[in-house]
């Protein structure tokens, strides 16, 4: 029996907005594009989050990020990291920066209260 990570389990018992999602999916792909400032923990945390998350619809990131997630977390080539590149450009471009923000204030409460 597996047992799941703490931010998870937090996933499973919290709400989300669309927006949140959002900003989930494009932290993910920040870290896929290595270009996230966050810890190894804070980025294990944020990858179980984005597993229990990422079936909910968004509301500005289109839902085909997905699959491209799923294959640069499977499989890095040339191609798949220039897309995950792309894509994480346009979802800085797209969410707010302050929602962005407000979002990451959120996990850092929820997640590491002691910080």
């Amino acid at each position: 029996m597996t047992i799941a990570h703490p931010a998870a389990l937090w996933a499973k018992t919290s709400t989300f907005e669309p927006i949140h999602i959002d900003c989930t999916t494009a932290i993910m792909l920040k870290i896929l594009d290595s270009k996230c400032k966050m810890g190894i923990e804070e980025q294990t945390a944020l990858t179980a989050i984005y597993d229990v998350i990422k079936d909910q619809q968004g509301e500005l990131l289109d839902a085909r990020l997905h699959p491209l997630i799923a294959s640069a977390r499977q499989q890095i080539t040339t191609e798949i990291l220039q897309d995950v590149h792309e894509q994480r450009i346009h979802a800085e471009e797209v969410i707010p920066k302050p929602v962005m923000k407000a979002f990451k204030q959120r996990l850092r409460e929820a997640l590491m209260p002691e910080h």
